[in-house]
């Protein structure tokens, strides 16, 4: 029996992925120490965290940046012919289709072991090198932090009707739905999901969404942690009147999503691939990221995030294994429920 291949949305033809792709940093001609990076993280991060690599190595880069469904797609398409090296996500739902594609080779246990372990799925065929805590923002002129609800899933209750904004077309929820289901399996994955198609205001972008909770539209929403710390490192231009809730107590809404890195087992440049993800997850390329504007959280086995960030260990995220988020169930699931 063949088995089907999972898939994320947003499939695109190979010729279409092509052309959308040209010109994002491609050289002419890419030489023997030329490694072709697909990366669906911040560009912004992942070149200040890749800074010296190619001084210190002689490896030269050549990037196409597209977002996480797009990429994924695209080396699933590719397969055997693909010519990735190296695959960076942004959520690594996007990585894991192409890892049950047989499509990554096991990454170095030496680079495994610089990143917590829940950082990195089980399988050791990626490992994450950033992540970004899910957390809720809200406007306390409109609701009292004491009056927040206790679970994330409590928003499928009818109560929430009109109160919550999510956007829902985006990586980052449909990874916080991964999550949902992960933890609480696809019955009650669905249930809350119907229940958001009710009570839910959809907004095109996370930032959409700090921007409308902090005018009032709507009195709070689902979101990740750096975009408000963002904002807030630029003195508050949108969510000035914004707060962060955490749900903490490993309640899905505490979940941590991890940016992956992996390794094309179709590459020919194996052991330089593998060199540029252990620079990745190393002390200087995750200090790097602590130091950095992205407030994003840094990985690194004893490195610190930014200051500016509660420590990871304080946000009491559930136990979530990167490497088991079922991205095509997800969408099956929020088609259904009329999110997608």
């Amino acid at each position: 029996m063949t088995t089907p291949r999972r898939a994320l949305p947003g499939l695109l033809t190979a010729a279409a992925v092509v052309a959308a792709l040209a010109g994002c940093g491609e050289s002419e001609a890419s030489g023997a120490d030329t490694l072709t990076v697909y990366s669906a993280q911040h560009e912004s991060l992942v070149r200040t965290m890749l800074e010296g690599f190619t001084d210190e190595t002689g490896i030269e880069l050549e990037f196409r940046d597209a977002n996480d469904s797009e990429l994924a797609n695209q080396i699933v398409q590719e397969g055997d012919a693909s010519p990735a090296d190296v695959f960076l996500t942004e959520n690594s739902p996007a990585i894991d289709v192409v890892d049950d594609e047989g499509l990554l080779e096991p990454v170095d246990q030496a680079t495994l072991d610089q990143v917590e372990a829940a950082y990195r799925p089980g399988s050791g065929n990626w490992v994450g090198f950033a992540a970004r805590s899910t957390a809720l923002i809200y406007n306390p002129a409109e609701i009292a932090e004491d009056e927040l609800p206790a679970s994330m899933l409590d928003l499928a209750d009818p109560a929430w009707e009109g109160r919550v904004a999510i956007a829902s077309g985006g990586a980052d929820f449909q990874a916080i739905v991964s999550a949902v289901l992960a933890l609480e399996g696809e019955d009650a994955t669905r249930a809350w999901l119907e229940g958001l198609q009710r009570n839910a205001e959809v907004y095109a972008s996370n930032t959409a969404i700090m921007k409308a909770v902090d005018e009032g539209e709507v009195p709070l929403g689902i979101t990740y942690h750096y975009y408000w710390f963002r904002d807030q490192a630029q003195n508050g231009l949108i969510g000035d009147d914004a707060r962060l809730h955490w749900f903490r107590h490993q309640d899905p809404g505490a979940f941590v999503s991890v940016s992956g890195a992996g390794v094309l087992a179709s590459s020919d440049q194996k052991d330089d691939a593998q060199r540029l993800v252990e620079w990745l997850t190393s002390s200087q390329a995750q200090e790097r990221l602590a130091d950095s504007s992205a407030l994003e959280y840094a990985v690194g086995v004893g490195v610190a995030s930014a200051d500016a960030l509660p420590p990871l260990a304080d946000l009491q995220a559930p136990a979530v294994d990167p490497g088991a988020l079922d991205a095509p169930l997800v969408t099956r699931l929020m088609q259904e429920a009329g999110l997608l």
